[in-house]
């Protein structure tokens, strides 16, 4: 591969800001990749543009990303006919007198996040699908509704002992030791690591935290304030000209009142549910896995999560017709609606991969990699944050975590215990954690991010408006977070600086809310859009 040097950062870059210029995401993602492209065809049009839509197609030809499309359309067109079933008008009106406020409501949802950890995508479908109706009730602003399913996918995910994520980082951590000669050398395993690096997984901690805290005092601040302030006070959970990244309401028409049964919701879902961990476990091995962590780990997630998408179809279907709502054909017909929500999804995904790909080709995380690490070799104690501050860099650009762990982790871990002499103590611990919660940063709330592209999806949001008003509360939260991994530097234990860093949140919180209200001329005072 060639070495492109600063310029290997023009892919990302430039998506990024068209991005936030233009607010068009899709043609803003083909256009970085076509950046790549002109630096890999030294500057020739026709091959650049011939390069970019060869990345495109690629990942239509990767198994994985096929599995995931194919899910994407199956989870549609489920929630279509779920949707049409009135599950969950019925789940709304049976939580409605016990849930009637927009701040009970953000709880109940944020809740369910956590409830749902074992994987951020089937978390996201989960609690998007259940609680839609609930969060339009109860007048949450369609930006805020995809900022609470946001921050409690992967910022759970990355916490859960049980997950697919506690699996994927194991290893990661597991293929990282290779380069020592493995886990075993240190006189412990890859997983004992992972769990020792929890309490220094910061951003995960603050950023789950910053959603109960925002949810339950109203203390919104940036963007995400107006767009609340809009939703109480006039009703409009979108902005006039905004494009929902997924409406099913609006494809599949109104829900069929005839039998509104909370069943309608509870089956579906729970199907969905057991089908997907149990596909988890299968495709991880199964009975020859040695725990169901380790499976969870080695599992293909896209095809359990489509299997389980799958039965929540017919789980769907068969409802359908025993309660007699609607006919085998107009099921049908649902499904194909609700599919077709996903097609807006379907394409930023597929060029969100083609420009990841087109950072690969050129080197971008080699180039940051080479850059930043080598100015923390001398001082250990500085490993955390600095890694932080790449892996935070790095995942926003490329708008992946799971591909930036991969990245940092064989690097960072073996710099780390050659700094401390193979010694596990907290700065190898807190590294590790480190890599796992910034890499969480930018899938958190990069807009070329797919856990922040089907948040956007299945909250109906416009999916720069999520981004824009998200990111405020993401930065918040990492700053935060960098000042623990400083603390930690002067020997602050991790069990004192969790409480510490939730007590600025709070207070944080509350001082940004207040500018934010000024600078927008809304009274601070105001109770009426915060209740």
């Amino acid at each position: 591969m060639d070495s492109y040097g600063v310029l290997s950062l023009l892919p990302p870059v430039t998506a990024l800001v068209l991005c936030f210029l233009t607010k068009e995401v899709i043609s803003s993602l083909f256009c970085g990749a076509l950046v790549g492209g002109l630096l890999l065809a030294h500057g020739n049009l026709f091959a650049a543009i011939a390069k970019t839509w060869d990345w495109s197609a690629l990942q239509l030809r990767d198994t994985w990303q096929s599995e995931y499309f194919l899910f994407l359309f199956v989870i549609g067109g489920a929630i279509g006919i779920m949707y049409k079933l009135g599950g969950g008008q019925a789940l709304v009106k049976k939580l409605e007198k016990k849930i009637g406020t927009s701040k009970r409501s953000q709880v109940f949802i944020a809740l369910m996040g956590v409830i749902i950890f074992f994987n951020e995508y089937a978390n996201t479908a989960i609690v998007g699908t259940a609680t839609k109706s609930l969060s339009d009730k109860t007048r949450i602003s369609r930006e805020k509704f995809a900022y609470l399913l946001d921050s409690t996918s992967s910022p759970v995910s990355g916490l859960a002992p049980i997950s697919d994520w506690a699996g994927f980082q194991t290893n990661t951590i597991a293929v990282a030791l290779t380069t020592i000669g493995g886990a075993a050398v240190l006189g412990t395993s890859a997983y004992a690591i992972w769990i020792h690096s929890i309490p220094y997984m910061l951003y995960c901690w603050f950023a789950v935290a910053l959603v109960f805290i925002v949810a339950l005092t109203g203390w919104d601040f940036g963007p995400m304030l107006k767009a609340e302030f809009r939703a109480r006070t006039t009703g409009k959970l979108i902005r006039d000209d905004g494009v929902p990244a997924g409406a099913v309401e609006q494809e599949v028409g109104e829900v069929c009142e005839t039998h509104l049964s909370i069943m309608s919701f509870i089956l579906p879902i729970a199907t969905l549910i057991t089908l997907a961990l149990f596909g988890m476990w299968w495709t991880g091995g199964g009975p020859k896995a040695s725990s169901f962590s380790e499976a969870l780990g080695n599992s293909d997630t896209a095809l359990s999560l489509l299997w389980g998408a799958f039965g929540m179809t017919i789980m769907g279907i068969i409802l359908g017709l025993a309660f007699k709502i609607m006919k085998f054909s107009e099921l049908m017909q649902t499904f194909m609606q609700g599919a077709k929500t996903m097609f807006v999804a379907f394409l930023l995904m597929v060029f969100a991969w083609a420009l990841k790909a087109a950072c690969d080709a050129v080197g971008t995380a080699d180039y940051t990699i080479g850059v930043m690490l080598p100015l923390v070799k001398d001082l250990p104690a500085i490993l955390p944050v600095m890694v932080f501050l790449v892996c935070m860099l790095l995942s926003f650009g490329l708008g992946t975590s799971w591909g930036t762990m991969s990245i940092i982790s064989p690097i960072a871990l073996p710099l780390v215990l050659a700094a401390t002499g193979n010694d596990l103590n907290w700065i190898v611990y807190a590294t590790v954690g480190a890599v796992l919660s910034g890499s969480i940063f930018g899938d958190h709330c990069s807009p070329i991010s797919d856990t922040t592209i089907i948040s956007s999806t299945f909250a109906g949001s416009d999916h720069m408006d999520h981004v824009t008003t998200q990111i405020p509360y993401a930065v918040f939260a990492a700053t935060i977070s960098i000042v623990g991994y400083l603390l930690l530097m002067i020997h602050i234990p991790w069990f004192l600086i969790i409480p510490a860093g939730c007590i600025l949140l709070f207070y944080g919180a509350r001082f940004l809310s207040k500018k934010s209200a000024q600078r927008y001329g809304i009274p601070a005072t105001t109770t009426n859009y915060r209740g």
